[in-house]
């Protein structure tokens, strides 16, 4: 009701801005760039929302081409202004302990983009225009490298505006209404639902439940929803999960919860991290629902697994692969591999072998973890707990992992110090069966094998 009264005050306002500029009602033919100089140069509030709607309007009407273009204005007109920031600097070193040199300083070094986006953000549906101006932004980063200080500045204050106090968990189950039930057949990231009755059989059986976080600015668009099965034992494959002829279980006799799929529904809030917190608040009230629950771990899959072992197996003096592993691996060249109970015997040691260095050696340059899933639930606190051999022998996952799945713990009462050992000094936690598959110091035997 409140947000509902929010926007049609907006919309009053709005009207009343429209007249008093003498806006057009459709979208302007206009100079986005005017149309952003005369929004960050308005007075008036009833002014400033009309145009606001005008140029998000005019913005989402225009061709590709040329909102690139605005995107690239925005790095390289509305910046910080550079006079300004230089009397800033000015009257700072002349008086570094004046608060008024040290406030004009911090104000004279924020970008002009700033407050025209949270100018923006003021229009009626300005929130979620803006994300999908970020999304925009996102497809030309690789590209348009000048667009960074762009995305940095979006990221900032989306964190502010998505962060947990503004955000709403609702339980999602197949009694909620069609048109936020469709959303999560579309934005299904992880475990494709292929139709209406397979979404039933993952909302309605007792043992299934399925939350999602809300913004009040975006309605019933879910920003990030969680699934979840109740199981009797942590499971290390996803089929029996997903199987349509399976035999629920009463949620009473569950002694694990199974968070089985995560998927973030906005690519303008990538990087826009609240995840972390839909899954220690789903664990929480699970526990209050179901006292009965002992461990709440994930079933997760391993995106970037086969792209580095393909890589791993080139090199040639590997520490993660010595030859014996590598031989052994060839098996993996034959698509049907996982058909032949022969080969996964020999393909298994090798590959388990693998991924324990991947998961606890491997780094990226920045010294975290090469695999995008582990840096998620390791910073979260979890614990890596399980390597799960063809755990998912679909297409998908045999392509992006050889059908490796793993388990991350979230042992309720370790988070935080699990949490700070990875955020403080890289480390990963893992339990001791992982750290056995590494097999001791790969490094150590490919220099011994070495001639003197």
């Amino acid at each position: 009701m409140a947000t509902s009264f929010f926007n049609d005050l907006l919309q009053t306002l709005t009207e009343r801005g429209r007249s008093l500029l003498r806006l057009p009602r459709e979208p302007a033919n206009g100079d986005l760039t005017l149309l952003a100089e005369q929004l960050l140069s308005e007075k008036g509030e009833a002014s400033g929302v009309a145009l606001a709607e005008t140029l998000l309007a005019s913005y989402a009407a225009a061709t590709e081409t040329k909102r690139l273009a605005f995107l690239k204005l925005l790095a390289d007109r509305f910046g910080a202004d550079r006079a300004k920031l230089d009397r800033a600097l000015e009257a700072y070193r002349a008086d570094p302990d004046d608060e008024d040199a040290i406030r004009a300083l911090h104000d004279a070094a924020e970008a002009r983009r700033q407050e025209l986006i949270r100018r923006l953000n003021l229009a009626p549906g300005g929130t979620a225009s803006l994300v999908k101006m970020r999304e925009d932004l996102l497809a030309h980063l690789r590209e348009e490298s000048a667009l960074k200080s762009v995305d940095a500045d979006f990221r900032h204050l989306f964190s502010s505006w998505f962060n947990r106090g503004f955000l709403v968990l609702r339980s999602i189950d197949w009694n909620t209404p069609a048109h936020i039930l469709e959303k999560i057949i579309r934005y299904e990231a992880v475990h494709a639902i292929s139709d209406w009755e397979e979404l039933r059989g993952r909302l309605e059986p007792e043992d299934r439940r399925c939350f999602a976080f809300f913004h009040p600015q975006l309605g019933d668009e879910p920003l990030i929803f969680v699934e979840v099965a109740l199981t009797r034992e942590i499971p290390g494959a996803v089929a029996p999960l997903l199987a349509s002829k399976r035999q629920p279980i009463r949620a009473q006799e569950a002694t694990t919860a199974v968070f089985y799929s995560i998927s973030n529904t906005q690519k303008g809030l990538t990087a826009v991290s609240f995840g972390h917190f839909l899954i220690k608040q789903v664990a929480q009230d699970l526990k209050r629902e179901l006292p009965n629950l002992r461990s709440f771990v994930t079933l997760s899959p391993v995106p970037g697994f086969a792209a580095w072992l393909a890589a791993e197996r080139q090199v040639e003096l590997s520490d993660a692969l010595d030859d014996e592993d590598k031989a052994a691996l060839t098996l993996l060249d034959d698509p049907d591999w996982h058909l032949n109970p022969e080969k996964t015997a020999h393909i298994r040691r090798p590959l388990l072998g693998a991924a324990a260095y991947y998961f606890v050696k491997a780094k990226t340059r920045r010294g975290t973890p090469v695999d995008p899933v582990a840096r998620f639930h390791l910073g979260n606190g979890a614990r890596l707990e399980r390597l799960n051999f063809l755990g998912d022998p679909s297409p998908k996952g045999l392509a992006q992992a050889h059908g490796l799945m793993v388990n991350y713990l979230y042992a309720l009462d370790d988070i935080e110090a699990n949490h700070e050992a990875y955020a403080r000094a890289g480390e990963v936690i893992a339990a001791a069966s992982v750290r056995r598959a590494l097999r001791g110091d790969r490094t150590q035997r490919v220099l011994a094998a070495l001639p003197e």
